[in-house]
């Protein structure tokens, strides 16, 4: 009983393509009432003749499309898209065809939309009342394919947990071959263990199984080879799941480089078009910024001059694009002192401020002149904000992808400070929560992101008893 839908699912096919030609001459006639106000059959006869052609090349290119594949473990929009495209195109071939036999003319476009549109209601109505029964009926445990999975690290414990949480998908591990550490992690007493990689097979065709999980990490090369020379002859569907899980980069698309499918692992989703289109909002903003800002610049400028001796502005050395070396602009906040290569963050009632410095500091105005460091394009407007060399130095060994933040140009405001993490950073455990914040922010790019940080930034700033 548990096996009867997958013993017949050329069956259950059959039953759904006929299912949709029954939508598809059902809302041909909808379409036709409400564009014509008259029974199709009453219409120039081209329309009936693409209502029964259309039909057909549906119920017998559907198949070929790829509409009646199995869709387990898939996102169902997906497959909407698919069920949508793939009547789009049977409806172009039918138009092909009236222009073919010269009868495009007395082809209702109007009607064409209608029956698209309610016809792709229809069909997606019968996907989501046949997919619903179907994971009703896996979570009472019919309809589930036994799948066998090949290692038990990270990547294969967390697609066993994906499986078992997501029960409507059907899939049940029953067995787990894996280095006998790995096993030792197994907790679920009804799963075998499969000791040996030679008895994968014989145990495939003895017990059944529907699929295989391949998630042994990418050293494992070797035994890989071996595991598919075994398989050469199982006739099941055999899927490698590679251990991007553990990959936590900056992305990981699929590229054609040199002919040939590569995977970039840490390009910022801000390159290309979107990185364009930041780069002239940037020097347009900054340009802005800055003409508005000139008589407070002049004001803070004075108070400066006028509270202690020394210049203005100074700047400071950091880690721009691709760890290239920049001078970051601020208004001077502290007295002229010497660092002597030492790690000297400012401190609440840090004796090194000058009398107007601590309030610069607190209210982040000493980092305005950073503008001018967006406008000659060293930084941007919202982006990770530079550390210290010295801090890098620490850090990048202290913190897993810590350096990643520099695959981007550093910001005057960004998403950690917005939400807090900014100030000393005098603790491990801060660092990694500014880091964190910062890679979220790589990871999920957008313009829209940037204009909320922006305009967050603005009205509700990142003061707070941190800045200091």
């Amino acid at each position: 009983m548990k096996d009867l839908l997958l013993n017949n699912s050329s069956r259950l096919e059959l039953s759904m393509r006929v299912v949709d030609v029954l939508a598809l001459v059902a809302t041909a006639h909808i379409a036709g009432r409400l564009h014509f106000q008259l029974s199709l059959n009453e219409t120039a006869p081209i329309h009936t003749v693409l209502q029964y052609l259309n039909s057909i090349l549906a119920f017998f290119l559907f198949s070929q499309m790829g509409v009646y594949e199995s869709w387990r473990g898939r996102p169902m929009f997906a497959m909407f898209g698919k069920l949508a495209a793939a009547w789009g195109v049977v409806l172009l071939l039918g138009l092909f065809f009236s222009f073919l036999i010269h009868h495009a003319g007395n082809v209702s476009r109007s009607w064409l939309l209608y029956w698209y549109f309610y016809g792709t209601l229809l069909l997606i109505a019968n996907r989501i009342v046949i997919y619903s029964t179907l994971r009703t009926m896996r979570r009472m445990g019919m309809n589930n394919k036994r799948v066998l999975l090949v290692g038990y690290g990270k990547t294969g414990r967390e697609m066993h947990r994906r499986a078992l949480k997501h029960d409507w998908y059907g899939y049940a591990v029953t067995a787990i071959h894996a280095d006998e550490a790995d096993l030792r992690g197994v907790d679920h007493p009804e799963i075998e263990r499969i000791a040996k990689l030679e008895e994968i097979h014989d145990y495939v065709v003895k017990h059944e199984i529907h699929e295989i999980w391949i998630t042994l990490p990418m050293a494992a090369s070797a035994k890989m080879v071996e595991l598919q020379y075994l398989l050469r002859n199982a006739l099941v569907d055999i899927r490698w799941v590679p251990d991007t899980l553990g990959l936590q980069m900056l992305s990981n698309r699929m590229i054609d480089f040199l002919g040939v499918t590569a995977v970039d692992l840490n390009c910022p989703v801000s390159a290309g078009l979107g990185g364009l289109v930041k780069e002239i909002f940037d020097r347009v903003f900054a340009m802005v910024a800055l003409i508005l800002l000139l008589p407070l610049f002049a004001v803070i400028a004075i108070l400066i001059k006028t509270t202690s001796p020394g210049p203005v502005f100074f700047k400071q050395p950091r880690l721009g694009l691709n760890g290239k070396k920049i001078g970051v602009y601020k208004f001077r906040s502290m007295k002229v002192h010497q660092e002597q290569g030492v790690i000297t963050q400012a401190t609440k009632d840090d004796p090194r401020l000058t009398p107007i410095g601590a309030f610069l500091r607190r209210t982040s105005l000493d980092e305005l002149p950073q503008f001018i460091n967006v406008l000659i394009g060293d930084m941007s407007v919202v982006g990770p904000r530079p550390h210290a060399l010295q801090h890098n130095d620490k850090y990048k060994d202290l913190l897993e992808m810590y350096m990643l933040r520099h695959r981007v140009k550093p910001g005057i405001t960004g998403w950690a400070q917005i939400h807090g993490h900014r100030g000393e950073t005098d603790t491990v455990d801060k660092m990694k929560k500014r880091v964190q914040f910062d890679l979220y922010y790589i990871k999920n790019w957008s313009f829209l992101m940037d204009l909320k940080i922006i305009l967050w930034t603005t009205f509700k700033g990142w003061t707070g008893s941190s800045a200091y």
